[in-house]
């Protein structure tokens, strides 16, 4: 029965991710007999670890090679390394350097401003960054974002200011935590990671404690600054002047900066123009919308972070049905795989096709007379009312959104969206920044835009 582990491995391989195999699975002998999986480890230390941690994972990759909904599994020690009288030893093998779940390393975080730049070992809190380009997702869409992306973090490289941009859940923020995890890496190199309005807040904090110049020290002094969401400054002359402040030092003396945003610069309003120009002095990079086969490749990445299996047949029916951003493929996603265990079964089209029901349709329904329907369902006004001058509360909060979904979920450009509500393209960023804003706090009001966006997605979706 090599051939049954044979394919039980092969399955492995696309529920775990590479250094997860190479460490722990590859090294393994095993046979089926029935419908049970017999696992023998080299040594105790890694019986233990896959007894503790991988059994779910084992039986699920076995499941459809043995043809039955649970398998069993076993899990020996090879004779060769278990002493005679004793269990399984809590032993290190050579290796397991590395671990199931790849940390960053003790070097790799952001740098807390409250500490001033100083250098960074020892400074590392858990969880600073998220994301690191090995689980990022490349393609047509992102190709040139992510090659400037890796340049910023290269000693050598050539990209001295980066501003990436696009509509929500496309990545920014993914590779924006990516550049600070591999920048961070290098030896001494002082790396801070804010948004936008972190830096606001931060700011006032500094004026409230008088301590402007250390505030300004502790930004321009550093290698590399990563700031998101720079369409917050909109409107705001003080945090302009100080931002610009901060970038034209920090680059004079060759440091790097990364920006992420919403809009393109020239689509920013009310802007000092001098920051405008540091933004695109540099590489600017659009993002967009993933392909059906980067959508794939998004899936699989996600499913081995979940550590289950996605038949190639679920795979291709999920990435041809969904058509929005990467939070939705998420979604969906963690949807059919809560449901999956909660059933107690792997994961299949009858299922999928279920879960889909909740999202399919959005990138077609989501047209612009589709968003108008919804929002007045939702708000309670009319598309008459929507489109004139009003300035009631219910009128403003329902143009807004429709701002943003139209952004989200069609094609438009900013200046189509705002003929269509006889607006300038200025007010349709000034509302999708309120929106995002809102949302971002977590405030009451921007839990009900939240929730209004996830009804009139999740309303489209089922009318598909």
């Amino acid at each position: 029965m090599n051939d049954a582990w044979a394919e039980i491995s092969e399955n492995l391989k696309k529920m775990l991710d590479s250094g997860t195999f190479k460490v722990w699975i590859a090294p393994l002998a095993a046979h089926v007999e029935g419908r049970t999986l017999h696992v023998t480890a080299p040594n105790a230390y890694m019986g233990t670890w896959l007894e503790g941690r991988l059994l779910p994972v084992l039986r699920e990759a076995a499941a459809p090679v043995m043809a039955c909904s649970t398998a069993e599994v076993t899990v020996q020690v090879s004779i060769a390394t278990a002493p005679e009288g004793q269990g399984v030893r809590q032993q290190r093998p050579p290796c397991a350097e590395a671990s199931p779940r790849q940390e960053m390393p003790a070097t790799q975080a952001a740098l807390p401003l409250s500490l001033g730049v100083q250098p960074l070992p020892g400074l590392r809190k858990k969880g600073n960054w998220r994301h690191s380009f090995e689980d990022f997702v490349a393609g047509p869409s992102n190709q040139v974002a992510l090659a400037a992306a890796q340049d910023v973090c290269r000693e050598d490289g050539c990209v001295q200011t980066l501003f990436i941009n696009s509509a929500s859940g496309l990545g920014k923020t993914h590779l924006a935590q990516a550049v600070g995890w591999q920048a961070s890496g290098l030896a001494e190199h002082r790396v801070a990671y804010l948004t936008a309005e972190e830096f606001a807040s931060r700011f006032v904090a500094a004026q409230r404690s008088r301590d402007v110049e250390g505030f300004k020290a502790r930004l321009q002094d550093l290698d590399l600054l990563l700031l998101e969401d720079v369409h917050f400054f909109q409107h705001k002359e003080g945090m302009q002047n100080m931002a610009l402040t901060i970038i034209k030092a920090l680059l004079a003396r060759g440091g790097r900066l990364v920006c992420t945003s919403s809009f393109a610069p020239r689509d920013l309003q009310e802007m000092d123009d001098q920051l405008i120009s540091y933004f695109c002095s540099g590489i600017l990079a659009q993002m967009e919308r993933p392909t059906e086969a980067m959508r794939r490749d998004i899936l699989q990445n996600k499913a081995r972070l979940h550590q289950v299996l996605l038949p190639d047949a679920v795979c291709d029916l999920l990435a041809s049905r969904l058509h929005g951003d990467i939070r939705q493929l998420e979604s969906c996603l963690n949807s059919l795989v809560f449901k999956a265990r909660l059933l107690n079964c792997g994961l299949n089209s009858e299922l999928a096709m279920d879960v889909l029901q909740q999202y399919t349709g959005m990138a077609d329904a989501l047209d612009m007379p589709a968003i108008v329907r919804l929002i007045c369902e939702l708000f309670g006004v009319s598309e008459q009312k929507l489109r004139s001058r009003s300035r009631q509360r219910d009128c403003v909060n329902g143009r807004n959104t429709a701002f943003f979904l139209a952004r989200k979920h069609t094609d438009m450009t900013l200046a189509e969206i705002g003929d269509y509500f006889n607006r300038r393209h200025s007010t349709v960023i000034s509302g999708i920044t309120a929106v995002e804003n809102e949302i971002s706090r977590e405030s009451r009001h921007g839990r009900q835009l939240a929730r209004a966006v996830e009804l009139a997605e999740r309303s489209a979706g089922l009318r598909g």
